[in-house]
């Protein structure tokens, strides 16, 4: 089992976006929009600002309550994005339940929207103009690259269908010349797609949710699922049984977590070369 550490290529990531930023004299800054309190989403924004300053990114987190109105967070949303200050605007998912995330991921303008989830960006990804990747996508594609994994005619399978990980990774890895499926909670038989899956990737954020004799011998493992049992941060994949089985797998935390928020900084700094 060879591990795919998310850590060392995310440093690595950010060691040359520093001299980027230095040598070009970069004045930048992150702006991240927060509602309500999320523990995940806790843990990634103190991420990325740690990430910001590893690089000399100025960082600003405009932290605002559940309660707030529709009409009022769309205010706020517009005052940064027209901010020219703010180099790059994201607005931190999940939201509370009650907002619909588009209505406020379409107030981000292409030219600030790092993360890639404007219907706008979406459309230019989609079609494959857009000039950066949504970041997770970019991040899983940089593990295939620095670990030379072949993705041309293998089976991959993605466990989740979400806006961030399934369906933009679906899409960038059919250009690749994989096989892909796509499963969601309406999927049946998961247990057999699971199975024959050459590479697995799950980003739904359910522990342990796939177990070792889930996979077959020798699969690849790429788990992009996050959420917090008992204040520590869990993957979809229980490590233990699975890295029996995996030839390649990430851990958790350490694997597909780092690679976002270094892509999401090489984003940011690809919009403002």
């Amino acid at each position: 089992m060879n591990l795919l550490d998310g850590k060392k290529i995310a440093e690595r990531i950010l060691g040359n976006l520093k001299k980027e930023i230095k040598k070009r004299k970069l004045k930048l800054r992150l702006a991240v929009v927060q509602v309500g309190e999320n523990p995940v989403s806790k843990i990634f924004i103190s991420q990325k600002k740690k990430a910001c300053e590893r690089v000399g990114i100025d960082f600003k987190l405009c932290k605002l309550p559940a309660k707030i109105s529709v009409a009022e967070l769309k205010k706020e949303i517009e005052k940064i994005t027209k901010n020219p200050a703010d180099s790059g605007v994201i607005i931190q998912l999940p939201l509370p339940e009650k907002f619909l995330p588009e209505e406020f991921l379409n107030l981000i303008p292409e030219e600030k929207d790092i993360d890639v989830l404007s219907e706008k960006s979406l459309g230019k990804f989609y079609q494959g103009t857009l000039k950066i990747l949504p970041p997770t996508v970019q991040g899983i594609l940089y593990f295939f690259k620095n670990y030379k994994i072949e993705l041309k005619g293998k089976n991959v399978v993605i466990v989740g269908a979400g806006r961030l990980v399934g369906n933009p990774l679906a899409l960038r890895l059919l250009r690749e010349k994989a096989t892909i499926s796509v499963l969601n909670e309406f999927t049946k038989d998961t247990p057999s797609f699971i199975k024959k899956a050459d590479i697995l990737i799950s980003g739904v954020g359910k522990p342990d949710l796939i177990t070792g004799r889930m996979v077959k011998k020798g699969v690849v493992v790429i788990d992009a699922g996050t959420s917090v049992k008992k204040g520590k941060l869990m993957g979809d994949v229980d490590f233990k049984s699975v890295s029996k089985k995996a030839s390649y797998i990430t851990p958790v935390p350490g694997g597909v977590g780092p690679m976002t928020v270094a892509c999401l900084i090489e984003n940011l700094v690809k919009f403002n070369l």
